[in-house]
């Protein structure tokens, strides 16, 4: 099980340029990525880094964004990159988690390309630390996911690989649901981009996570709340037309691993079978999504995996990681 994060004392408006001791405590750091100011104020992202030996240089690095509602807090994510001599390093976005300010609305961003500044800033640091010829893979979670799809699709050359969990590649339900919902989000969005949308989150998948309820993992409830952060019109219109765009095809220029898992669970009701499904995407629509990412996509349907399958029950988790390192055999560094 997890240690709880350190975070009673932990601020990350505290940070600053260099690297300095990380709320997830002994083995992690954080620094500041100084972004442009928006029309909310001051706007920061955070790297995070898994500590590297510091008798090795790696020729490798791993480049982690979280989902939706969420922040980086997976510490058995960082140690199994560093068992591959791998350097991991995982980026807070801008408003989420370590890098969310009081005069912000959580997670708000009216174009997902928006981004691409903190991808830049945060790739910029690990080739100062580790060289120019430093081999990087991408990774992210659900709108994570998404997000560092359309960015290596906009991107092409700059890494070596995309490696994608449960990445929320299309509105739940098929392209049909975002045609019809898209137009009246789009026309909030134009006369009220910040308005908030109903929330239809339960609470279910955080009882799937959280160590009190039955789960594995212990999370800040500051950047992980339950319910989670209110979803708002602007920012729904800026990811579904994402979807619209992968749904376009990307022609992804480098290897794709995709893994979600096995089947759905999208209920009113708690189940405990929720316990083994990913009970927030549908991952029938999610695959359907990942072969249109480019011509070389790997695609693994993991049996008993949560949505975020590094946090699923063990044997799941572990059949994630196996596949992962076959991939990377495989295909991994190019």
């Amino acid at each position: 099980m997890a240690a709880p994060p350190d975070t009673a004392l932990w601020d990350g408006a505290a940070l600053t340029a260099d690297w300095s001791p990380d709320a997830l405590g002994e083995g992690f750091e954080a620094r500041r990525l100084d972004l442009l100011d928006d029309d909310e104020g001051e706007v920061t992202a955070t790297l995070v880094r898994h500590l590297p030996d510091p008798t090795l240089r790696p020729a490798r690095a791993v480049l982690y964004v979280h989902g939706w509602s969420d922040y980086f807090f997976q510490r058995p994510l960082a140690r199994y990159w560093q068992a591959q001599g791998v350097a991991f390093y995982a980026l807070d976005l801008r408003k989420y988690g370590r890098s969310l300010r009081l005069h912000q609305t959580p997670g708000y961003v009216e174009d997902l390309r928006t981004y691409d500044e903190e991808v830049g800033a945060a790739l910029d640091v690990v080739r100062a630390e580790l060289g120019s010829v430093v081999r990087i893979l991408l990774m992210g979670h659900s709108t994570g996911g998404l997000v560092l799809s359309l960015w290596v699709a906009r991107h092409p050359g700059v890494v070596r690989g995309l490696v994608l969990n449960s990445p929320w590649l299309e509105l739940q339900g098929s392209s049909l649901v975002r045609h019809l919902s898209g137009p009246a989000i789009a026309r909030v969005a134009r006369f009220n981009p910040k308005a908030a949308l109903p929330n239809i989150d339960p609470g279910y998948y955080a009882r799937t996570i959280a160590a009190v309820t039955g789960g594995d993992w212990t999370v800040d409830e500051r950047w992980r709340p339950t319910p989670s952060f209110p979803v708002r019109a602007g920012w729904l219109s800026a990811v579904l037309a994402g979807h619209a765009t992968v749904a376009r095809g990307l022609s992804i220029d480098v290897p794709v691993f995709a893994a979600m898992s096995a089947r759905s669970l999208i209920s009113p009701r708690w189940s405990e079978e929720m316990r083994t499904a990913d009970i927030v995407l549908d991952t029938e629509a999610i695959a359907r999504r990942a072969v249109q990412l480019g011509p070389v996509v790997t695609t693994v349907r993991v049996a008993g995996g949560m949505h975020d399958l590094t946090l699923s029950a063990h044997p799941a988790r572990e059949r994630f990681y196996a596949e992962l390192t076959r991939w990377l055999v495989a295909y991994g560094w190019g």
